[in-house]
């Protein structure tokens, strides 16, 4: 047999499309070429795979080689093809039959000596592979991984040689026994340790009810970062689909997975020196940003105005859209970017005497050009948007009473659920029609609302946030209906537009 079909895959995007690995030899001076858009690391692959088949006492074959990589118009990249190129050649060659090859996939970077390496990329192969109803062949450290697709039969060996007698049927290898961890997220912090702030710790309970964004504004050391990593403690568990979704991202991603992370949702926080490439993606090889990392989780975005402002206007759309897409000249990637952002300002550029209201030393043109630093746009996708004031020092010295955050979390819950019953969704994703459907509001209301849309010179989308927040607060009420209540307190949460219109001249 001078010609074997070796199955693999490749990453595109939170995709691994299929790559038939063709291994011809024919005759002709000794030679080994790889074609099928190749790139460096997969170039390379062919002193590895020589060095690898001879270190575990086979022959490698004195023809001429040539392994295409189909089809061809994709490119392909990393170490993962130095397995199936390997077993290829010895198919080809007759040391390994060939026809065992063809309920398989393999993927793997091989050392010099015949030792599998771990790769990135692994959950979206095998979720592939799975739909194929092939098994998956993967490096020992990739296993765990590759096993959180349960119905996928997953193989795993340290050495080449063990693949090989396995394919030989002279020593079977058994399938991969994911073994199950305790993935309940202990957090060592808790949301009663945030001393006063009543009202932000409210609006955080909010955000986590309904999935909102939110945006807190206030000096320097009141507890914005404080209560912005207490979150996740406040959020309820991911379903199985999410972390199904948020593993994938991180697969691809240069970090990679890790099996410990299975079930907990992302945080991510990105300095404010941060590109605009490096919060949605990008690069020569597209990869996946911050946002997407965060997918099913936390963006935190401390000093948001510090931020370029170009950088925070390429978050408008997947805010809207929860995915981002991402074209270059060569390919083009779409991921998912479904997160919750969670940002902290100062109210003004000197910031640290400013208590919000007379005890602040810039001028109007100086905090209007500051915070001039956000688009209306931007702000507009931020559903909840609070003041954190400065604590007295007898607030800090008091002792603190409120819900520890596996109270608050329990409430969460109960107001997710709610919502799941009713829409399938949390709040903060619903769309014109269902907000028309869920948030009706009484005659009475209706004319508060406009006399708020009037009177802060709100958008049409600023007016569903504000009904989708107060549909989340009237969830958490447990009540059917959207009450005046309930509709007072999410108009509250508009901080900024508060700020925005007392700046603006009496004229307007």
């Amino acid at each position: 047999m001078s010609l074997a079909l070796v199955y693999s895959r490749t990453n595109d995007g939170i995709h691994a499309p299929q790559v038939i690995v063709e291994v011809d030899l024919s005759a002709g001076l000794p030679a080994l070429s790889i074609v099928g858009l190749p790139e460096t690391a997969v170039k390379e692959s062919k002193d590895r795979v020589r060095a690898a088949i001879l270190n575990s006492r086979f022959e490698f074959p004195n023809n001429r080689i040539t392994i295409n990589l189909a089809p061809a118009d994709i490119p392909k990249d990393g170490g993962r093809f130095d397995l199936p190129i390997a077993l290829g050649i010895l198919a080809a060659s007759g040391q390994i039959p060939e026809q065992s090859l063809s309920d398989y996939e393999f993927i793997g970077e091989l050392s010099l000596g015949g030792k599998l390496r771990k790769v990135k990329g692994v959950l979206p192969t095998a979720f592939a592979t799975d739909k194929e109803q092939r098994s998956l062949f993967v490096p020992e450290e990739n296993a765990d991984e590759a096993s959180l697709i349960s119905s996928l039969p997953v193989y795993t060996a340290n050495h080449l040689l063990k693949i090989t007698e396995h394919l030989k049927d002279t020593q079977r290898l058994s399938p991969y026994e994911r073994v199950n961890i305790d993935n309940a997220t202990k957090y060592s912090i808790d949301l009663n340790e945030v001393k006063g702030q009543f009202q932000a710790k409210r609006a955080l309970e909010i955000a986590a009810a309904g999935a909102h964004n939110m945006l807190m504004i206030g000096p320097p050391g009141t507890g914005k970062t404080m209560l912005a990593t207490r979150l996740a403690t406040i959020l309820p568990p991911m379903t199985d689909e999410e972390a199904l979704e948020s593993a994938t991202v991180a697969s691809i991603s240069h970090q990679g997975f890790e099996y410990q992370q299975w079930g907990q949702r992302p945080i991510r926080d990105p300095h404010h020196t941060s590109s605009g490439v490096a919060l949605v993606g990008g690069g020569a090889q597209v990869r996946p940003g911050e946002i997407s990392l965060a997918h099913n989780g936390i963006l935190f975005l401390d000093e948001l105005t510090e931020f370029d402002r170009k950088v925070l206007e390429v978050l408008r759309e997947p805010l809207e859209t929860g995915k981002i897409t991402i074209s270059r000249a060569a390919r083009q990637a779409t991921y998912p970017a479904r997160f919750q952002l969670i940002a902290a300002m100062n109210p003004c550029p000197q910031g640290y005497d400013c208590d919000l209201k007379d005890n602040c030393q810039c001028s109007l043109e100086q905090q209007r050009r500051y915070r001039s630093k956000l688009s209306a746009p931007f702000l507009d996708r931020i559903d909840l948007q609070i003041e954190v004031p400065r604590l007295s020092r007898q607030d800090l010295q008091r002792p603190e009473h409120s819900d520890s955050s596996e109270t608050v979390r329990k409430r969460v819950i109960v107001a997710r659920e709610r919502q799941q019953l009713r829409q399938e969704k949390a709040n903060r994703f619903l769309s014109n029609k269902q907000i028309e459907q869920y948030c009706q509001l009484s005659p009475q209301d209706e004319v508060l609302i406009a006399q708020v849309l009037e009177k802060f010179k709100l958008s049409a989308r600023a007016y569903h946030r504000i009904l989708k927040v107060a549909r989340t607060i009237a969830d958490l009420a447990g009540s059917e209906e959207i009450q005046t209540v309930h509709l007072s307190e999410a108009v509250s949460y508009r901080s900024m537009d508060r700020l925005i219109a007392a700046q603006a001249p009496a004229s307007s």
